[in-house]
């Protein structure tokens, strides 16, 4: 089966690197989903957004994603958001608070928590 390079990273940390078979990322244009050997494409992420890699042991690794950019280019993908978290660190109930507020990006990124830590919004 083929596989390729994937970079999850923050500004403040790197989440997760491995090997990977798929990734799907949600973009500014839409959701993308990259195999590998993916033509080299430049995407800005969505705030509140969710981005999943699907492991080379079938395993599905997601993480909220706030702002930032996917590259994909001959030697993988990156993912370098401005903020980041991984499905299993997310506060759920902080998510579900946070969407009451009146501040529209935090609403946005309490759903793409949501989202990623697999609860509905």
């Amino acid at each position: 089966m083929a596989e390729m390079s994937v970079e999850v990273v923050a500004v403040e940390r790197r989440l997760w690197s491995g090997r990977a078979t798929f990734v799907v990322a949600q973009t500014t244009e839409g959701e993308i989903g990259i195999m590998p050997s993916h033509e080299p494409v430049l995407g800005q992420l969505v705030e509140g957004g969710v981005v999943r890699v699907t492991t080379t042991d079938g395993e599905t690794v997601s993480a909220a994603v706030h702002g930032g950019f996917l590259s994909v280019t001959a030697d993988g993908v990156s993912i370098l958001a401005e903020s980041a978290e991984l499905a299993e660190e997310i506060d759920i109930a902080a998510a579900r608070a946070a969407l009451t507020v009146e501040d529209e990006a935090e609403r946005a990124r309490a759903s793409g928590r949501l989202r990623a830590a697999g609860q509905s919004a």
